[in-house]
């Protein structure tokens, strides 16, 4: 081969837009190789600067095979530089797009990049080579530089604008940029579909104005200026319905969820306006929790409720369309729902982890603009787009932007430059489009779903449109944002701007918009006439069912032993050739006598067995929390990790006596969304035994609001179960504050109506059963929350393992009496306690010289709610001579049980017997920092307790 045929061979490959690519690499090389990718850096050290025939340039459309031998270096200079110019159109033509519709920004963005001009080109210069050379896919009547850069940026500054440039993956990439380029992509609407779609605007706004007229000054968080959110949740319902899904699950704010409820979720007009019916004048309602609105509803006001209801948007198509209850901390709904449709995609009846169907459930999320921006649940939620354990195949994210959050302007709500900006770090694909052009809404929502079933993935659209009236309709907006509202009153609803341009094209008659309004107006007149006929009584008071406080009592949770012994050999079956780390290898092979005769089962045992028996019940199990596979505290390890190749193997997948799915996921280093995951996931999947576990208990305090929200109320508020167990590492130990607490005192606090179990244990055999018990109230009416104060130390305290006959007899005792046996009659002193504190007092005493056995009794209440007052009555009344009912705790006074307790122990106490509290003081900080001071602090509480004469206690002046 010669010389000449050598250097030509690599650069065959290269023709047409490829060859400015090519050049605009070179001068990058040659000014830093280490910024081309190493393929071109092989390529240019072997060959040097590419070679091309030149000539001169065609006509105004020339054809690739007029660029001749050694080319006009300006030519190949204007054809990068239009190669940048596309580029920047792509990345950079949303900021001049027109999608504000109140034209509200003062300060036109730098738009520079996307001229022509800035790089030195004419149109003469575009029109002197063909569009392919700079755009590959242009279609056949795009033919110049100049045509395929104008049509560019039409498609990119339009009334709909793409982000698309963070998203990494080049197949997404080209996917997304294919869609948003190419003529009829994703289909236009047809003209009947227009017609349709406005029909469906007017019925929205008519919607919101009879509410606003016959009902005023009554809280409803009116849709008005983002109207278009209704046919876009209809468009994502038909898509789905399309794509295969049964359900698709929404949760949104309040604004315009009146409407979504009675367009999207067919909930009857009359039932909405009953409930306005019902509201008292708004002058005696002092805020949006007022008893007065629940009146002929439940236990919140209407614009938090939810619903669910099949939709059959074809004949032969049905999707079920369930809108989750919202309390006001907004987006806090985001990862419920995510819970909600990961339960509804997974088979959880076969052993090991659950089949996921993506397909048969969809996430839709409304948000508003300012909470996207500024609450961290937001950015905890889209973290979980691609999670192995809380992945659902991609949520439909629209952010209903009106530009405001209630009275703060965007440019005091967050510092990014638009509302959405938070997706790009999780590569999400952004669309922004103007809530007055109804089709380009419709095109977004498609390219959402239709990118969503292609990959699986999260997709947002950031609706913006504007706010008609205040935060709600009790609120003057003009006092805070005059020059917004004087633009709002004069601006055109959608359904006037739609008509016109339906008009404009011949698709409707004059007065087809006056005659559609006309006939919803009608219509809901009539409804509301009928409501005011019908609705003369006095609404009902919500009440709330309570529960038994002793629920569950005729579950079985004993389990035979030849059943426990079959179940603890195949746990520690593993696979041939698998490796188990040799230093754990030895912990677990301990494990195998554990039921045999003179043996004791420990905390983690006791746990893995609990959960076999209640697989082999046909209980499927999910778990989840930060390294909650291995266990924070290197007790739990199930799922084990081949020393040698890394391999993972979970011994409750291969058991042949499971009969349902078992779920375990180390969890993000979050606590809010994924509490509210887990939560959600409960709701709607409550055959399941959900848990989750806290790295440390305290940690619980970062998801405050799904557990004061959610967990402790959602039966009251929204008649909505759970079962959902809370595993909080609890136990004063040194660890600092943090690492102490887990705010025990808070669910306490929280508890009432029967609402949850709050227990804090000191056997392992109690939470064997506890477990059981909590598995066996799934689908029950009685099921509710477990909270448990889970052990740290306790796990491996030899006090606290079990032996075989606790876990083959007998079921969760609320409460355990110490010390049993002796003359009752001789009893002083009955101090009642909970948890590690239990175990450290009968540890003192134990190792105490005395007769402390003669006049003190130790209780352990294992079961703080319902606390159980009758069985801690029955053993007060067995000590005749009790002078002092004491309660023990390890935590200050003002935190922990002893508040709680109190009133119980005051009411059960004998006449003669005075109730006394053991602890630490009030403080503000749950535990010393120093090792010293915890220890010293503990030896005076257990000397306290054992001090058969006591005048004073840490507790001076309680």
């Amino acid at each position: 081969m010669s010389k000449d045929s050598r250097l030509r061979a690599p650069w065959e490959q290269y023709a047409g837009p490829n060859i400015g690519y090519l050049l605009e690499q070179y001068e990058r090389y040659t000014q830093d190789p280490s910024s081309v990718a190493q393929e071109y850096r092989d390529l240019f050290d072997q060959y040097g600067e590419p070679p091309f025939r030149s000539g001169a340039a065609g006509a105004i459309a020339p054809s690739e095979s007029s660029f001749v031998q050694q080319p006009d270096a300006n030519l190949l200079k204007k054809i990068v530089a239009a190669g940048k110019i596309v580029w920047n159109i792509r990345t950079y033509g949303h900021l001049a797009a027109d999608i504000d519709p109140l034209g509200l920004q003062n300060t036109a963005p730098d738009t520079r990049l996307l001229d022509p001009e800035t790089y030195g080109l004419s149109r003469a210069d575009l029109d002197s080579f063909p569009a392919t050379w700079v755009w590959e896919e242009a279609p056949e009547r795009v033919k110049t530089g100049w045509d395929a850069i104008s049509h560019l940026r039409a498609v990119y500054t339009g009334r709909i604008a793409y982000e698309f440039s963070h998203v990494h993956e080049q197949s997404e990439r080209e996917w997304l940029m294919a869609q948003a380029e190419s003529d009829g992509k994703p289909e236009p609407l047809s003209n009947e579909e227009r017609c349709a779609l406005l029909k469906r605007i007017v019925e929205v706004e008519e919607f919101e104005r009879f509410l606003h007229r016959t009902f005023a000054g009554q809280k409803r968080f009116s849709l008005e200026g983002t109207d278009m959110l209704v046919p876009m949740v209809d468009e994502i319902v038909r898509r789905s319905a399309g794509h295969g899904a049964e359900h698709m699950l929404m949760g949104m704010a309040h604004r315009g969820r009146l409407n979504v409820l009675a367009h999207v979720l067919g909930k009857p007009y009359g039932a909405i306006f009953s409930e306005f019916h019902h509201s008292p004048n708004k002058d005696m309602i002092p805020s949006e929790g007022s008893m007065g609105i629940n009146f002929g509803w439940t236990g919140d006001v209407k614009y938090h409720l939810g619903g669910s209801h099949a939709v059959k948007p074809k004949e032969t198509v049905q999707i079920r369309v369930t809108l989750a209850h919202n309390p006001s901390h907004l987006e806090f709904v985001n990862p419920v729902v995510e819970g909600f449709t990961r339960a509804a995609q997974e088979d959880r009846t076969k052993p090991g982890y659950p089949e996921q169907d993506v397909d048969k459930a969809v996430t839709v999320l409304v948000h508003g603009d300012a909470a996207f921006a500024g609450e961290g649940v937001v950015a905890e939620t889209l973290n979980f787009n691609q999670l192995t354990g809380y992945r659902n195949g991609g949520t439909v994210h629209i952010i209903a932007n009106n530009r405001l959050g209630f009275t703060t302007d965007s440019k005091d709500a967050r510092s990014t430059y638009y509302a959405s900006d938070l997706a790009k770090g999780y590569e999400i694909p952004i669309i922004h489009v103007n809530a007055d052009d109804p089709e380009a809404c419709i095109n977004a929502i498609r390219m959402a779903c239709d990118y969503r079933a292609k990959f699986r993935k999260d997709f947002l659209i950031d609706l913006i449109g504007y706010r008609r009236y205040g935060h709600n309709e009790m609120d003057d907006p003009d006092a805070t944002q005059p020059l917004m509202y004087q633009k709002v009153r004069s601006h055109p609803t959608v359904s006037n701007v739609f008509a016109e341009k339906l008009l404009s094209r011949g698709l409707i008659e004059e007065d087809h918009l006056a005659n559609l309004r006309q006939e919803v107006q009608s219509m809901l007149q009539q409804t509301y006439e009928v409501v005011k006929q019908n609705d003369k009584s006095d609404p009902p008071y919500f009440k709330t069912e309570r529960l038994n406080a002793e629920i569950g009592t005729d579950i079985v949770t004993a389990v035979p032993l030849e059943r426990l012994k079959a179940i603890n050999e195949e746990l520690l079956r593993w696979p041939d050739n698998f490796h188990v780390y040799p230093k754990l290898r030895r912990i677990l092979e301990r494990r195998a006598v554990a039921f045999n005769e003179g043996e004791k089962v420990d905390w983690a045992l006791a746990e893995i067995i609990a959960f076999a028996t209640i697989l082999e019940d046909g209980v499927p199990i999910r778990m989840s929390g930060q390294d909650s596979e291995r266990g924070t505290f290197a007790h739990r390890h199930i799922v084990l990790h081949d020393s040698e190749t890394g391999e993972v193997y979970c011994p409750l997948h291969r058991i042949p006596q499971a009969r349902a799915s078992f779920a375990i996921h180390n969890s993000p280093l979050s606590e809010a969304a994924v509490l509210g995951f887990e939560y959600g996931y409960n709701v709607f999947s409550p055959e399941t035994l959900v848990i989750w576990e806290a790295q440390y208990g305290d940690f619980g305090n970062a998801a405050q609001v799904i557990i004061d929200q959610f967990i402790a109320a959602s039966r009251v508020k929204w008649s909505q179960r759970s079962g959902l167990v809370m595993l909080l590492p609890h136990g004063h130990e040194g660890q600092g504050p943090e690492h102490s607490s887990a705010r025990l005192e808070r669910y306490l606090q929280l508890a009432g109506d029967n609402n949850w179990t709050v227990a804090n244990l000191t056997k392992a055999s109690q939470y064997f059963h506890l477990l059981r018990k909590q598995a066996g109230l799934t689908k029950s009416p009685e099921m509710r929350p477990l909270i448990l104060m889970a052990p740290k130390s306790l796990i491996r305290n030899p006090r606290v393992a079990s032996t075989a006959a606790e876990f083959t007899e007998g079921t969760f005792l609320p409460v355990i009496e110490h010390m049993q046996g002796g003359d009752d009659s001789r009893v002083e002193r009955l101090i009642l306690c909970s948890g590690k504190v239990t175990v450290d007092i009968l540890d003192a005493i134990d190792n105490a010289q005395g007769d402390h056995k003669e006049w003190l009794r130790v209780v352990s209440v294992e079961q703080l709610y319902p606390f159980p007052e009758e069985k801690v009555q029955a053993i007060i009344d067995r000590y005749p001579n009790l002078s002092e009912l004491i309660w023990m705790q390890e935590e200050p006074g003002n935190m922990g049980a002893w508040t709680f307790a109190r009133p119980y122990l005051q009411k059960l106490a004998p006449g003669n017997a005075e109730v006394r509290y053991i602890g630490r003081p009030d403080r503000s900080s749950p535990a010393s920092g120093y090792q010293y001071i915890h220890s010293f602090e503990q030896d005076y509480i257990l000397k306290q307790a054992l001090r058969r004469t006591t005048t004073e206690s840490m507790t001076k002046g309680r």
